[in-house]
């Protein structure tokens, strides 16, 4: 796994992964330790281990997790009603 991992290089995060059970646990934080932002965590299962498609399934995984990892990030939205009210937006 840490082989396939190696393939992808971001200016922003980096990608580590560990064991889980059967699994691996990928694991992705912001590299700028000074910003506060959470580490997001995905699970890989045997199945998706040994899928014949490896390389791609597992990209599609990860950029799931990604576009899921920055939209989270978010520190306001227009969902969060309270904040606009008291921000008069």
């Amino acid at each position: 796994m840490l082989e396939q991992l190696r393939l992808y290089e971001h200016p922003l995060l980096n990608f580590s992964a560990r064991s889980k059970n059967d699994g691996v646990e990928i694991i992705i934080t912001f590299k700028d330790e000074s910003v506060p932002v959470h580490t997001y965590y995905f699970d890989l299962h045997p199945r998706d281990l040994d899928d014949p498609q490896f390389e791609w399934s597992f990209q599609r995984q990860l950029f799931d997790a990604l576009h899921d990892y920055f939209v989270e990030m978010f520190i306001r939205t227009p969902q969060d009603r309270a904040d606009r009210q008291q921000r008069g937006l």
